[in-house]
């Protein structure tokens, strides 16, 4: 063997290289039917069952806890772009939320949810850095409302890779930038305000408070006014035969 064939490298006759790009293509549509296949049935009804056994293995609590997601709303219809957008906030979520103990039925399934989010990663073409926030919102859910949208996610997913392979290849960098818009950005913020959400609770209940106290203020007022007027006709004209009436009748009579 020479030192460039030793090397690693290609000979340099020509006559090689109709052959090599034969082989070339052969090779890259082998690897191109392996993916496919490879993503087409990569998520299994099996995974589905673990996600359904998360579920239904957590305690009914209004304890809720607070993580990154998509906002959906943000893209109607076009679901290919949701779910790529999904999928890498799943995996941190997998990964710094879905903590269990080690050794139990619910760390194991973690773990197996952890693996088959590394293989999709191949499936899926990257649009935006992993820094890019655009789209996210914060939020705070119950740790079974996030386990239902993490499976929604996977079955989704899995629904669109069986009806096309190479689904995730499309290039939602001008959806994602529809989200990165300033008005959009300060609409996310202002939802999240929690001085804006204590405002639009207090003034109801505030307007609430100052009509019932008017209101009673209002009675009270035509209620005095209405008394009053009674009060000192008593005292002025005085019904005949009344005690008072008669006392001074009896004062002005005269001993015989």
């Amino acid at each position: 063997m020479t030192a460039r064939g030793a090397a690693g490298r290609c000979p340099s006759s020509t006559w090689l290289g109709p052959r090599l790009l034969l082989v070339c293509l052969l090779v890259g549509r082998s690897i191109a039917k392996e993916v496919s296949e490879h993503c087409s049935h990569m998520i299994g009804n099996g995974h589905l069952q673990v996600l359904q056994q998360l579920i239904d293995s957590q305690m009914e609590t209004s304890c809720q806890i607070t993580f990154d997601f998509v906002d959906q709303e943000q893209f109607e219809n076009d679901t290919v772009c949701y779910l790529k957008k999904a999928f890498f906030l799943v995996e941190d979520i997998i990964e710094e939320n879905m903590r269990f103990k080690d050794n139990t039925p619910n760390a194991n399934a973690t773990e197996r949810l952890q693996e088959l989010s590394l293989r999709l990663r191949n499936c899926f073409t990257a649009d935006y850095g992993e820094d890019n926030k655009s789209c996210v919102r914060t939020f705070h859910e119950t740790p079974l409302q996030l386990l239902e949208k993490i499976k929604d996610v996977f079955n989704k997913t899995k629904n669109l890779l069986e009806t096309d392979w190479n689904i995730f290849s499309k290039n939602c960098k001008e959806s994602f930038d529809k989200c990165s818009s300033p008005g959009i950005e300060m609409k996310q913020k202002n939802d999240l305000n929690p001085d804006k959400f204590v405002f639009h609770l207090l003034v109801p209940g505030i307007i609430l408070v100052l009509l019932t106290v008017g209101g009673l203020l209002f009675y009270r007022w035509k209620r005095r006014i209405h008394q009053e007027p009674l009060t000192l006709n008593s005292y002025v004209e005085r019904p005949e035969g009344s005690p008072l009436t008669q006392d001074e009748d009896r004062g002005v009579e005269l001993p015989v």
